[in-house]
């Protein structure tokens, strides 16, 4: 099973590609797409569109798994953020993936075992879980790792 997970953002959004061996969570591929901040909206959403078409075809996952929407400060960032969202779903619909959403704290507790861990906790536990010498970089691609392997532990 491949599962690529999705840390959502327009500026940067991160993805990580796992595939399950033997029950363990294997590291694929990892990176973020980025998109200038002075683009107008509509090409920073194709930028992502079309750059996450591209990871689809060359990593060929099974599953999608994307952190869902959780803002209550920022309405802007909230709006900015659910447009890429809707077009990490439509590309991962597109490609036929099954596709499972977890909010931040299901995230959190599946990785750490306690819903309000910090980043730094994250981080650690990504890289314990997936056997690496250093912690992803960046944030981001970690926080997409950590997405698709809530996903695998949910499908057990």
């Amino acid at each position: 099973m491949r599962i690529l997970g999705i840390d959502p953002g327009t500026g940067i959004l991160g993805f990580g590609v796992i595939d399950i061996v033997k029950g363990q969570a294997v590291l694929v591929d990892a990176g973020v797409i980025r998109t200038p901040v002075h683009e107008d909206d509509c090409v920073r959403l194709l930028t992502i569109y079309e750059e996450l078409t591209e990871i689809i075809q060359q990593n060929k996952p099974d599953a999608m798994s994307v952190e869902k929407l959780f803002f209550a400060r920022n309405v802007t960032t909230a709006m900015t953020v659910a447009q890429a969202r809707g077009v990490v779903l439509l590309t991962g619909m597109q490609a036929h993936l099954s596709i499972a959403e977890y909010t931040p704290m299901q995230i959190k507790q599946a990785i750490t075992g306690y819903g309000k861990a910090d980043k730094k906790q994250m981080q650690e536990m990504v890289r314990v879980i997936l056997q690496l010498k250093e912690i992803p970089k960046p944030d981001d691609a970690a926080d997409a790792l950590a997405a698709a392997i809530t996903h695998s532990m949910n499908m057990r």
